[in-house]
């Protein structure tokens, strides 16, 4: 096999095609019997396989990944920003190997990712993600920053009836924010369950759905690769607060967020407000 892409955003692509082909060829060797087993498998064939090709391919940076050791001890072991290599980096990739484990070992299931991405000390703009791809192996597609999708287009309903129509909203399956029933009645909006962020957040950019809201706990790996293909497709994406969503803090949690079409995210901010206030 020869060299991958140069270009960092076509280099990401190319990584999340390769884990998520491993995925791929794992499910069809181990089947779904033990989805314990499966799921543990997983995660460790996506992370050796990503690891192994950033060390070879971008020796020079760093790292901050769901399953590398210590990623969540960080900040509760008494651990000193000095002592987290990364903090100092100028890139760092952001990874989550296998995101949406329960749905990959559910036969049949395909909103499950894998997540690469890679934030830089000098990036412009203030989440400072400069490229991403977001892997969907059981969809057979990835979505990235080297060729970002096209704006999601507006429906025939939406066009013609805007503020009124129902607005699709995905929503976790197993965990969805308190607040967002209400806030779906509010709005007019009909949740959509899926599994993995980055499935829900690729619905938004293919405009399967209009909009994504969490609450209640999510990590930097969960979100800055589906983050970066969404705002260089042109969406809106915020904390629920309207607040920018920042990446390679020294605590990794990113707790909730706001991906979106533009045209629904004051509205969107404005209910939040009054749900989650």
């Amino acid at each position: 096999m020869g060299s991958p892409p140069m270009i960092d955003g076509a280099f990401a692509r190319w990584l999340a095609a390769r884990a998520g082909q491993a995925l791929m060829n794992l499910r069809a060797e181990l089947g779904f019997t033990d989805p314990g087993a499966l799921k543990s498998a997983g995660d460790k064939v996506s992370h050796d396989l990503i690891r192994t090709e950033l060390a070879k391919w971008r020796p020079a940076d760093a790292v901050l990944s769901e399953e590398d050791e210590g990623s969540r001890l960080a900040w509760t072991a008494e651990v000193t920003a000095e002592a987290v290599p990364r903090l100092a980096a100028d890139r760092v990739w952001i990874i989550d190997p296998l995101d949406g484990t329960r749905e990959f070992a559910e036969e049949g299931r395909s909103d499950w990712a894998v997540h690469v991405a890679l934030w830089a000390r000098t990036a412009p703009t203030p989440h400072g993600l400069v490229a991403g791809a977001v892997g969907l192996p059981a969809q057979h597609r990835v979505l990235g920053t080297d060729y970002p999708p096209a704006y999601p287009p507006m429906t025939v309903e939406a066009a013609t009836a805007a503020g009124t129509r129902t607005i699709r909203l995905a929503a976790s399956r197993s965990r969805p924010p308190v607040f967002l029933t209400d806030l779906a009645e509010d709005v007019g909006a009909h949740l959509v369950p899926m599994g993995s962020a980055g499935a829900k957040i690729a619905a938004v950019v293919t405009g399967e759905v209009d909009a994504y809201i969490h609450a209640g706990g999510q990590y930097e790996w969960d979100s800055a690769a589906p983050v970066a293909v969404a705002t260089a497709t042109g969406l809106h994406a915020s904390r629920i607060d309207g607040s920018a969503l920042k990446y390679n803090e020294a605590d990794p949690r990113l707790p909730d967020l706001l991906v979106c079409r533009k045209d629904l995210a004051s509205r969107l901010l404005a209910a939040l407000q009054r749900h989650n206030g």
